[in-house]
């Protein structure tokens, strides 16, 4: 059986990943499991390449492994993330530890695979991280906001504001995963169905990420249970958004 392709035009138009892995065999394997998925695969062995390849290609996805040289893997992510704050960025390496994870999605990471990896489920995220950043791309949202308590979501430019105060900007995988507990604040939400929406696939390292990223987000919230809890972990269940208030979507006057 194949690998099922993502259908994004015909070669000149498709969407391309950018590969970063100072093993060549590696980048080999990444860039054939790319093109069997449809897309366009963007080799980098350093971090110097990479950095021009996501200048000139603007590519839809990036896949860095955090053992580079000469410099850190971490340093890239980071300034991958500052340089296009909103491309999905999948982890692949060797470091499983837990502060390496954390590290890593803290440094603007989406998603984390540790190698060695199975080749359907690598192939799996990256169609999905390419779909979701081909919808951002397209997308057009008109500037809406969504409001669940003393929450405000601006829908266009990723910001939350609390109670008035200056916006905070957030990822990809936290703005997605915000807004769904808004829309749905009166519900407990299932921890594989948060996982199935917003990074596309439901396995336990996907429930691993959902767990680290919504610790990232309640410390953006400052959502430290003592003053204010917005995200409520319902054990063995999910999460509910709190306050419990009905969400609505606010435009301005056309």
């Amino acid at each position: 059986m194949g690998i099922d392709r993502v259908q994004e035009g015909d070669d000149a138009g498709r969407s391309s990943v950018l590969l970063v892995d100072d093993d060549r065999d590696l980048l080999d394997l990444l860039a054939f499991l790319v093109e069997q998925a449809g897309l366009t695969p963007l080799r980098a062995a350093d971090p110097t390449t990479a950095l021009e390849l996501l200048r000139k290609e603007n590519p839809s996805v990036a896949i860095i492994d955090l053992n580079l040289s000469p410099w850190d893997g971490f340093e890239l992510l980071e300034d991958v993330r500052r340089r296009n704050p909103k491309i999905p960025i999948l982890v692949l390496t060797a470091r499983a530890s837990e502060d390496d994870k954390v590290r890593a999605l803290d440094g603007g990471a989406d998603d984390y695979v540790v190698k060695p990896f199975g080749h359907r489920e690598l192939a799996a995220r990256i169609r999905a991280h390419a779909r979701r950043s081909s919808l951002d791309r397209t997308a057009g949202l008109p500037h809406a906001t969504l409001e669940v308590g003393p929450l405000r979501l601006d829908l266009r430019e990723r910001l939350v504001e609390i109670g008035g105060e200056e916006g905070l900007r957030l990822t990809g995988t936290e703005f997605r995963l915000l807004e769904y507990l808004m829309r749905n604040s009166n519900a407990v939400v299932p921890t594989a169905t948060l996982a199935r929406h917003v990074w596309g696939y439901d396995d336990a390292p996907a429930r691993d990420v959902v767990r680290v990223t919504v610790h990232r987000l309640r410390r953006k919230l400052r959502d430290d249970g003592n003053g204010r809890r917005f995200i409520e972990t319902v054990p063995g269940v999910g999460l509910k958004l709190r306050p419990a208030l009905s969400g609505r979507e606010s435009k301005p006057p056309v």
